[in-house]
């Protein structure tokens, strides 16, 4: 059973979400040969202050 863990910085809206997951799903099958029912996809939405880049957040980077 594939399973993908995706990492993203809050703020993406729920339409968007769902292109994600589709389109990962899609990849997934094409790639590996798995049946759609069977892949896992686990979205993670990270906090602005939380997610750190050339040491500042997101949300002081203005991201």
């Amino acid at each position: 059973m594939p399973f993908a863990q995706i990492y993203l910085i809050e703020g993406r809206t729920e339409a968007q979400k769902r292109a994600l997951i589709e389109k990962v799903s899609h990849a997934i099958v094409e790639a590996v040969g798995a049946p759609k029912e069977n892949v896992r996809v686990w979205l993670h939405d990270v906090p602005k202050e939380n997610w750190g880049m050339a040491g500042a957040t997101a949300k002081d980077l203005g991201r």
